[in-house]
C-alpha cells in the first residue's frame, strides 16, 4: 500500500525508512515449538505488563501518523488472545489506511475465517514446519497438523490468501522440500522457507541444522521450474520468492543468515509487554508501556521518542559478525516473547 509521505517520518542514520510495524499482541501460545521455546519453564509476560488492547490502539493511532503503512500482529498465537476478533475489527474501521496482517498456527481460526474475510483480513501467515502428522506433534507438542491443514484449505475457499512460514530445519524437514513443492504446485499459496535463526537465550541453534536458502532454492529449482519474482511494494517484505509455472502457488526464501537484507529493513517490533526493538537481534530496547499509559505524555512526544529511538536502529548483520559462532545466541529474549 503506498501512501503520501507524511511529514513525521521515522528514519535512521543509513537512510531507511521505517514504514512497516510487527506488534506482538500475546506472549501466549497453545503450541510450544522446539525452536521457538526451548527452555522447558517458559515464564509468561505478566498480566499487568501485557499491552491492553487500549494501549494498542493508542499506539497504532500515533505510527500511523508517522507513514507506518502495514502492520502485522502476531504473538505468540494472536488467536489465544481472548477477543481477538473485536480487537481487529475495530483496528480496521479505526485505520482503513493501514494494512493489517496476521501471523498464526492456524490452530484457533476454524470458526473465525469468515468473519476475518468480512472485515478485510486479505491475508494470513501461516506457521508450519511439516506435512509429517508424527512430526508435527514432536516439533509444536501438538496433534493439531489436520487442523491447520483444514484452516488453510478454508482460508483459500473464503478467498484470503496464505503464506505458509517454514523454519528451515536440516535433519528435521530438510526431506520434506518435495512435500512442500507440490503443496505450491496444487495450491495458490506461498511456501516461505526462514533460516533457522540462533534467537533465545537457550537456542537450539547448530551449524548442523542449518539448512541456507541457496540450497533450499537449488533444490526447488531440480523439482520443478523456477521463475524469481520483482518486487515494487516497499512493504513486501525480506521473502524471495519464484512463481512455478507449472502450479498455482509460488516457492519463497527468508534469508536473515546467508544473504541479510539490513540494508533495506523497514520495520519496528513491539513486544507484547510494550518494548520497542529497533532490530530483532539486539536486545537493546526501548520501555513505551508506561508512556502510553502515562496521562502526561502526549501523542507527539511519543513519536519524538520512536524518532530518536529510528536514529539509533543498527545493522543486524554487524550484530551477528560480533556474536561469535554456532550455539551462541544473537540475543538473549525467546522468539514468542518478542514477537516473530
Amino acid at each position: 500500500m503506498q501512501n503520501k509521505e507524511s511529514g513525521e517520518v521515522i528514519k535512521d542514520n543509513y537512510g531507511r525508512k521505517v514504514s512497516y510495524l510487527r506488534l506482538s499482541i500475546t506472549d501466549r501460545c497453545n503450541l510450544n515449538c522446539i525452536y521457538c521455546r526451548p527452555g522447558r519453564n517458559t515464564r509468561f509476560i505478566a498480566h499487568d505488563q501485557i499491552l491492553t488492547y487500549e494501549d494498542m490502539f493508542y499506539l497504532l493511532g500515533v505510527v500511523a501518523g508517522m507513514n507506518v503503512q502495514k502492520v502485522r500482529l502476531t504473538g505468540g498465537e494472536p488467536f489465544a488472545r481472548r477477543d481477538i476478533l473485536y480487537f481487529l475489527h475495530r483496528v480496521k474501521s479505526g485505520f482503513p489506511h493501514l494494512d493489517i496482517r496476521l501471523t498464526t498456527n492456524a490452530t484457533l481460526i476454524a470458526g473465525k475465517i469468515r468473519a476475518l474475510k468480512d472485515m478485510g483480513i486479505s491475508a494470513l501467515n501461516i506457521s508450519l514446519d511439516t506435512l509429517d502428522r508424527e512430526k508435527y506433534q514432536r516439533i509444536t507438542g501438538r496433534d493439531f497438523l489436520r487442523n491447520v491443514l483444514t484452516s488453510i484449505d478454508r482460508c483459500l475457499e473464503a478467498g484470503i490468501r496464505v503464506k505458509v512460514n517454514v523454519v528451515a530445519l536440516k535433519g528435521i524437514n530438510d526431506d520434506e522440500l518435495e512435500s512442500f513443492v507440490k503443496m505450491a504446485l496444487n495450491k495458490p499459496l506461498d511456501i516461505r522457507f526462514i533460516e533457522f535463526m540462533p534467537i533465545g537465550q537457550n537456542t537450539l541453534w547448530e551449524k548442523d541444522n542449518f539448512w541456507s536458502s541457496s540450497e533450499i532454492i537449488q533444490a526447488a529449482g531440480q523439482l520443478t521450474d523456477l521463475e524469481p519474482v520483482s518486487h515494487r511494494d516497499i512493504n513486501h517484505g525480506p521473502a524471495r520468492l519464484y512463481s512455478l509455472p507449472q502450479g498455482l502457488g509460488r516457492i519463497g526464501v527468508i534469508s536473515p543468515l546467508s544473504n541479510h537484507f539490513c540494508l533495506t529493513c523497514n520495520r519496528f517490533r513491539i513486544t507484547a509487554d510494550g518494548r520497542l526493538r529497533t532490530c530483532l537481534f539486539s536486545d537493546r530496547d526501548y520501555r513505551l508501556l508506561p508512556l502510553i499509559r502515562s496521562p502526561k505524555v502526549s501523542k507527539k512526544l511519543l513519536k519524538k521518542v520512536l524518532e530518536k529511538a529510528g536514529l539509533k536502529k543498527p545493522l543486524g548483520h554487524e550484530i551477528m559478525g560480533q556474536e561469535g559462532k554456532a550455539r551462541v545466541s544473537i540475543c538473549q529474549r525467546v522468539m514468542s516473547s518478542i514477537g516473530g
